[in-house]
C-alpha cells in the first residue's frame, strides 16, 4: 500500500486514480469518521467522468494511515487544512492544479484550504460541509454516539482496524465538548476566490440548510445543489444525481 512519509512517524496512506494529465487533479478530502475505501467507487467514478486524474487519501488518525499522535483539538479541522493537506498536495502533485471535493468534516477542511488561496487550486466542491455547529448537527452526533457506545456501527473496524475506537472517541469527544460549541469558520468564507459548488441532502441529520446558505452568503462565487431526499451521504445516497452535478462543475472550470 502506497504511503506518504510526512515526518514524525506520520504516514499518510493514499490512492492515485488515473486521467488525463493535462487536467486538474480532483482531491477528494473525505468524513470526519470516513476514510479512502469508504468513499467506494465514487472517486473513480467521477474521474472517469470528467477525465481528471484523481488523489484519495487518509487523514492522519484514519484508515490505513498512522494513528492520532494526540487527542484532536478544537483546532484539528485548522491542523488538516493548512498543515497537512498542503503537505500531501505538494509532495503528490508539485506544480499541478487540483480540485478539492471535501465530505462533511472534509468539506470544511477544503473550505479552510481554499481560504487561503492557494495558487493552483481551481475550485472547491463541498458535501454536507460544516460552517458552524447547529443543534442538530450535534443531535446527529450523540445519536451516533449513542449507536456507537451501544454495539453498533461495527463496519467501522473494517476501515481503520484497531485505530476506531480512539478515532471515534477523539472525534465524538471533541464535536460534543463545550468549547467545540463556538467552533465557526465563517469568518474565513469572504477571502475564498475559487468557484464553489455546495451540495447538500435536505434531509442531512448532521446539518441544515443554513450551512449551505452561510457559505453562498460569504463566498463570492458560490452555487448550491440541494439533493431532494438525501441525508448525510448524497454521493452514495444519490450517486448518479451527485454525479452529474459535481462533473457538471468541474466541466466548467475546465472548459
Amino acid at each position: 500500500m502506497p504511503h506518504l512519509n510526512l515526518g514524525e512517524n506520520r504516514q499518510i496512506y493514499y490512492e492515485l486514480i488515473d486521467g488525463d494529465q493535462n487536467r486538474p487533479h480532483l482531491v477528494f478530502l473525505h468524513e470526519g469518521l470516513g476514510s479512502t475505501a469508504m468513499w467506494k467507487k465514487f472517486p473513480h467514478l467521477l474521474c472517469q467522468q470528467t477525465g481528471c486524474p484523481g488523489i484519495v487519501y487518509d487523514r492522519l488518525g484514519y484508515g490505513s494511515s498512522s494513528p492520532l499522535p494526540a487527542p484532536m483539538t478544537l483546532h484539528y479541522l485548522h491542523s488538516y487544512a493548512l498543515l497537512e493537506l498542503p503537505d500531501v498536495v505538494a509532495r503528490l502533485i508539485p506544480e499541478r492544479d487540483y480540485i478539492l471535493i471535501g465530505h462533511s468534516d472534509g468539506g470544511s477542511v477544503g473550505l479552510i484550504a481554499a481560504a487561503e488561496k492557494p495558487s493552483r487550486l481551481k475550485g472547491f466542491i463541498g458535501e454536507a460541509a460544516h460552517v458552524f455547529v447547529e443543534k442538530e448537527t450535534l443531535a446527529g452526533i450523540r445519536a451516533t454516539t449513542d449507536t456507537f457506545n451501544g454495539g453498533g456501527l461495527r463496519g467501522l473496524f473494517r476501515y481503520h482496524g484497531d485505530k476506531t475506537e480512539g478515532l471515534f472517541k477523539a472525534w465524538s469527544d471533541i464535536w460534543l465538548s463545550e468549547g467545540f460549541k463556538h467552533w465557526n469558520i465563517e469568518y474565513a468564507l469572504p477571502s475564498i476566490e475559487c468557484p464553489v459548488l455546495l451540495v447538500q441532502g435536505t434531509e442531512d441529520n448532521y446539518g441544515t440548510v443554513a450551512q449551505v446558505d452561510a457559505i453562498a452568503a460569504k463566498v463570492p462565487d458560490a452555487r448550491k445543489a440541494m439533493v431532494e431526499g438525501c441525508a448525510h451521504v448524497p454521493h452514495h445516497e444519490m450517486t448518479d444525481v451527485v454525479l452529474r452535478l459535481m462533473a457538471e462543475f468541474v466541466e466548467g472550470l475546465t472548459a
